[in-house]
């Protein structure tokens, strides 16, 4: 059992739910070298309690795949705050009913009349409130989700395990007054006084971790120069946590994780999108050394939308023949916007007005087909 593995891979550990696991944790943690880490090299807070054992995670700079995935409306998003306001009133083990929260949610949502009877609101509310189930906020002891979806006088009884008062961050400042996601990152870093070395260290473990590469900028400048100085330390250190190698190139660095690591979400994944995209690589390659594309003194690729858009075309005339049945069928706007969504998500592209940019990381990883690749795929048939 990885401890730093468990720790940055779930949102907490709920003594209610992995009884067994949040012991072996907390005993972990006592000898303090995963929690001298977390403090000093990520800047990181692990909450230790009765009731769970969290590690209070941020990020060096808002990614794209960040939020919670579940969630596809900014209503949603309001509508799960509002709840957590409600929490606040409730004690632990304390019991609610559906129609009691959603009265709450109508006296404080503002920007619009929230009314019931419309079902997009329903089913915004049934997102949030089987999320909040999900990761151990309430306790469903009675009813069903699905009865407030047929009709809005359906009732759930709730418990509020009191996990909810743990879920937002605790923040040293005001935070009424921020605007964009920038000001929340300038108050991470208010209470190491300023410190630049200790906000550089921090930001360069906190990229490294929990994001798909670091790439050197005007703003990174820094960073680079920290990583280039102490490049066989952060390897030792990184490699005494966890099983993984530091890469560093001219203009990027990457933590490339072995098999047996489990840090998070890794590319690539076991599913078909995944290969998919390995193979696009594929493609990608051969085109690099046939001299129809090149690489810029950056490490990046910038392509026209439609040259990008033909490749993704090649890449489903070619090999689409061994994908699984539910790929095989579909139109190739439905292909292209599940590879496009999923490259962006995970940081491989970037689209700047009508280019895509392809980033280095796109280089360390390819997939490629046997030669009798189809004659396979008809005989499975």
């Amino acid at each position: 059992m990885n401890i730093l593995e468990i720790l940055l891979n779930r949102r907490w550990i709920l003594k209610a739910r992995d009884r067994e696991l949040y012991y072996q944790v907390k005993e972990a943690l006592a000898s303090g070298e995963e929690k001298r880490f977390l403090r000093e090299k990520m800047g990181y807070q692990v909450i230790v309690n009765p009731y769970l054992i969290k590690v209070e995670k941020m990020p060096a700079k808002p990614e794209n795949w960040m939020g919670i995935m579940e969630f596809k409306d900014p209503v949603e998003y309001v509508f799960f705050c509002i709840v957590l306001m409600f929490l606040e009133e409730k004690e632990a083990e304390e019991q609610f009913v559906l129609s009691e929260l959603t009265e709450y949610i109508q006296s404080q949502y503002e920007k619009e009349q929230i009314d019931w009877t419309i079902y997009r609101y329903r089913r915004h509310l049934i997102k949030v409130m089987k999320y909040c189930t999900f990761c151990g906020i309430l306790q469903v002891d009675d009813g069903s989700e699905d009865g407030f979806a047929r009709d809005y006088t359906g009732e759930v009884l709730y418990e509020n395990t009191g996990a909810s008062k743990y879920f937002m961050k605790n923040f040293t400042q005001d935070i009424m007054s921020y605007a964009k996601p920038e000001d929340f990152e300038k108050e991470e870093w208010i209470d190491v006084n300023e410190d630049r070395g200790i906000v550089r260290r921090q930001r360069v473990y906190r990229k490294l971790l929990m994001s798909m590469g670091m790439y050197k900028n005007a703003d990174s400048e820094e960073d680079f120069a920290y990583i280039r100085n102490y490049r066989n330390m952060i390897q030792g250190e990184l490699s005494e946590l966890i099983d993984c190698e530091l890469q560093v190139h001219r203009n990027s660095v990457f933590l490339i994780l072995d098999e047996s690591c489990h840090l998070g979400r890794t590319f690539p994944e076991e599913n078909t999108l995944s290969d998919i995209v390995l193979l696009f690589n594929g493609v990608l390659q051969e085109k690099i050394q046939a001299g129809e594309i090149y690489i810029e003194t950056d490490e990046q690729i910038r392509l026209p939308k439609v040259t990008f858009q033909k490749m993704v075309e090649e890449c489903k005339e070619r090999f689409c023949c061994a994908w699984n049945k539910t790929y095989r069928e579909m139109t190739f706007g439905e292909i292209y916007r599940e590879v496009y969504e999923y490259m962006s998500e995970l940081m491989l592209i970037e689209e700047r007005h009508e280019d895509i940019i392809i980033k280095p990381v796109m280089g360390k990883i390819m997939g490629t087909y046997p030669p009798d690749f189809h004659l396979k795929g008809a005989k499975d048939e």
